[in-house]
């Protein structure tokens, strides 16, 4: 069942890709400027995404979701970055917040904080990183302390994807400093929680309609039972996360590059100089081509580790990085291609592949760098980690 084939989408994973395009193309891409222009939540496109289904298609369907595999959440969540980066944030972050409930959270947690972000009344964010601890994760300060029946939470969480927008958010917080990653802790804290307050929307390069805010936790108080797992085991969550939702980054790179690459070619095909189309010309067709090679062999790569994320298979942690690597570099690689194959017109706002490229870059950096997946993808080389296809 969960054998899925090396080289074909199934038609189940076909139509899937059908029906998501559909929405994208009469709901998201319409929006897609304007959201980057104004820096604003695509409202719209969450809409849309919640009404079929495609907000957080991950969810088990025990919990009210569309229970999708990991195969299919990467195909939703590509084909809504090759129209709106931003909004593909939607589902990605969901799954991100989401997962590490999945993982290793409790029943009572599960069906009380899945189920809302299954029917669309709440999206979920993920917090680990801090203005001091970025790659070195462990090396957090935020502390959560026992306080008989309740966790006190102090501490600032940055680069939070979505934050302010979304009601849930996984936090990890340090409730034993003198153990590092081990004495590291996972709780679910609510938008509602008081305490609860949020920094300015940072000014960014790309992927402005999605909020990326600082977080800040003053005393604020949760019920025990709000823990993820045992104490102790939240940062072994959280890396078991990102081996999981690195791959939604990477169907989110592909589609970027894929939404790049189709204007691209549409542009070539109508363009003349020299009394004929620009597609006619051998050196373009030669960056075409590299640009075609490049995102489907990210595809591949990316529906590889999806399917390892769906099994859980020993060497997701290598897919995984590998996935979010090369699709992210590729991403960028065809994004500033695509630009150069508009020219002038690809510098400018009135065509979207400079919004595309600016998109792109964020894919390099967010759920661990490239050169620290790099490190990652070495350290399961040297330990024996490798594929046996």
């Amino acid at each position: 069942m969960n054998d899925y084939p090396l080289y074909a989408l199934s038609e189940e994973h076909q139509a899937i890709r059908e029906a998501v395009r559909a929405v994208c193309d009469a709901k998201v891409a319409p929006h897609a400027a304007e959201v980057d222009e104004l820096s604003e939540f695509p409202q719209a496109a969450y809409d849309a995404l919640v009404a079929s289904d495609f907000a957080a298609p991950h969810i088990g369907e025990e919990y009210g979701g569309a229970g999708a595999d990991a195969l299919a959440t990467c195909i939703v969540i590509e084909e809504i970055a090759r129209a709106c980066a931003s909004s593909s944030l939607i589902p990605g972050v969901n799954k991100l917040g989401t997962m590490p409930i999945i993982l290793a959270g409790s029943e009572e947690l599960k069906k009380k904080y899945l189920s809302p972000v299954a029917a669309g009344t709440a999206m979920f964010s993920y917090c680990l990183s801090e203005p001091e601890a970025g790659s070195d994760a462990a090396a957090m300060k935020t502390r959560a302390v026992r306080e008989g029946d309740e966790w006190v939470l102090n501490g600032v969480k940055r680069w939070i994807t979505n934050a302010g927008v979304s009601e849930y958010y996984t936090v990890f917080a340090v409730t034993d400093p003198a153990k590092r990653s081990t004495g590291i802790s996972a709780f679910v804290v609510e938008k509602s929680d008081p305490g609860v307050s949020f920094g300015a929307p940072e000014k960014k390069l790309g992927i402005k309609g999605s909020p990326t805010r600082e977080v800040y936790f003053d005393n604020v108080r949760i019920p025990a039972d709000r823990i993820i797992g045992a104490e102790g085991t939240g940062f072994l969550t959280a890396m078991r996360t990102l081996d999981h939702t690195r791959v939604t980054i990477a169907a989110q790179a592909v589609g970027i590059a894929q939404g790049a690459l189709d204007y691209a070619l549409d542009y070539a095909q109508e363009r003349t100089q020299f009394g004929k189309p620009i597609a006619d010309f051998q050196g373009l067709q030669f960056m075409l081509a590299d640009m075609g090679m490049k995102v489907e062999a990210a595809r591949q790569l990316t529906y590889a580790a999806a399917g390892r994320s769906e099994r859980n298979d020993k060497d997701l942690t290598f897919f995984g990085a590998a996935a979010k690597c090369f699709a992210s570099d590729t991403a960028m690689a065809v994004t500033v291609d695509a630009v150069q194959v508009l020219g002038g017109y690809g510098f400018t706002k009135d065509y979207p592949v400079e919004r595309m490229m600016r998109d792109a870059k964020i894919t390099q950096i967010y759920e661990g760098t490239n050169q620290v997946q790099r490190i990652v993808m070495a350290r399961q080389l040297l330990a024996g980690i490798q594929s046996e296809l």
